[in-house]
């Protein structure tokens, strides 16, 4: 058997099991998922992303199969673009195919959009771009990348379900509304009862979890450097395998401990939000 049909056959496995262990999605729509829906579509998609077995065999599928590597491996096959230790996946959990961690299904239907953040209309490369300059604490991926282009092919294979004008109701990470006043004291308890095995005592990660502040971690111009988006993320998914198993302020406080560490800067932060509309728990 020849290695790129071997190569195949095991990335082939892999997506097959990645998939097969996915939740049902217990979401809550997010804001812009609500926005959309608001603005006139009425049709709330199905979480179905397609099977493995649907990857062509020609160039097509080798971009999707690179692509897929590139989210679950991006310290070897993005490394030149990558200024940390994480890798897409740490966010994206499962290969962007859980619902409750910024899954990746259906997202390229939604672009291009405007980004308040951004102060324009992105297109999808532009917004793995972001992912790679603020949460890679990296460099964007040249426009002709061929690495940018795999990345692009695999999110819009795993949304070639969506029905032409539908929302995607598990955009994002299921949100929190809680009017508990953040205790860090608190967070950095649940840190060391409940996530120090894969995260490290210092933070820097192991093995089992990547590093959750410090230099090698994401930087303080990522989403996950907002304590709202940090908890509702831990909420949903942490620790890895038993999420839903923290409550609500607990998740908030382990978020504000972990946030409140030393992280990279974003020198382009002073280009955010020019138009206003900035979140309260931006950390700049």
């Amino acid at each position: 058997m020849s290695r790129p049909v071997i190569a195949g056959v095991v990335l082939g496995s892999a997506l097959l099991m990645t998939i097969s262990c996915v939740p049902p999605p217990r979401v809550k729509g997010s804001d812009e998922a609500v926005a959309r829906a608001t603005a006139g579509s009425t049709v709330d998609a199905l979480f179905a992303p397609p099977s493995p077995e649907t990857i062509p065999g020609d160039l097509r599928g080798e971009q999707i199969r690179l692509g897929y590597k590139m989210i679950v491996d991006t310290q070897e096959y993005g490394k030149r673009y990558v200024g940390n230790a994480l890798n897409c996946a740490n966010c994206h959990l499962d290969g962007g195919l859980n619902p409750n961690a910024a899954s990746f299904v259906g997202i390229s239907t939604l672009y291009p959009q405007y980004r308040e953040r951004a102060g324009r209309q992105m297109t999808l490369a532009d917004r793995i771009n972001e992912c790679f300059e603020r949460s890679m604490n990296g460099k964007p991926l040249p426009s002709d990348s061929v690495k940018l282009t795999a990345i692009v092919a695999y999110i819009e294979w795993l949304s070639e379900n969506m029905p032409p004008g539908s929302t995607v109701p598990w955009r994002g990470i299921p949100g929190l509304t809680s009017t508990h006043q953040t205790d860090p004291l608190n967070g950095k308890t649940v840190f060391e009862k409940k996530c120090v095995f894969c995260h490290g005592s210092d933070g820097q990660g192991t093995m089992a979890g990547p590093p959750v502040w410090g230099p090698r971690s994401y930087s303080i111009g990522a989403e996950m450097a907002r304590v709202g988006v940090a908890a509702a993320f831990i909420k949903a998914n942490m620790p890895r395998g038993w999420g839903w198993t923290v409550t609500d302020d607990e998740a908030i406080d382990v978020a504000t401990y972990i946030n409140a560490q030393p992280r990279p800067d974003f020198s382009d932060k002073i280009h955010d939000w020019p138009n206003g509309n900035k979140p309260a728990d931006t950390p700049y």
